[in-house]
């Protein structure tokens, strides 16, 4: 994967474990192509750092219009039971890797760039790793809503993978 090549190229210096700058490194995954070599990068760089790797799902509520909450308690039935194979497929193939991964669900948001950035937050995150849309023509200039909300709002540095 020529991407992952690229980022061989990233070398840290003879730094104590306190002056290096990324410790903890969190990942959104959505199933997506893109989320997926997100995930990629995020556990080579990982590896590459020597440091913690959050993978992170976020499950938002349905629209109004969904309807009652039967079908709300089917939709976040259905869409927690593909979110934690999800996760635990992206933990498995971090800790093949050699990365220490930990997963981390999150439901019933409105927003998920506000939940992604506040988790980030929250947990210490020093670098946030995310997938952006595989558009082409004049689309393929354009960033996913998240991905775009992400690099606006996160009190960290963030990596958009292609």
């Amino acid at each position: 994967m020529q991407i992952l090549t690229s980022y061989s190229r990233i070398t840290v210096r003879n730094r104590t474990k306190d002056e290096q700058w990324i410790r903890r490194i969190l990942v959104a995954v959505d199933g997506s192509e893109n989320s997926s070599r997100a995930a990629k990068v995020a556990i080579t760089l990982a590896k590459k750092f020597g440091t913690e790797l959050l993978i992170c799902h976020a499950i938002p509520m349905p629209s109004s219009s969904f309807g009652t909450i039967d079908t709300t308690s089917i939709y976040f039935d259905a869409a927690r039971k593909s979110a934690k194979t999800l996760l635990n497929e992206t933990v498995k193939l971090a800790e093949t890797g050699g990365v220490k991964a930990s997963e981390l669900l999150i439901e019933g948001l409105t927003s998920v760039v506000e939940a992604i950035v506040s988790n980030a937050s929250t947990h210490n995150v020093d670098l946030i790793v995310i997938g952006t849309r595989g558009q082409t023509g004049f689309k393929k200039l354009l960033m996913g809503s998240v991905s775009s909300g992400v690099l606006n709002h996160a009190h960290c540095s963030a990596l958009v993978v292609r």
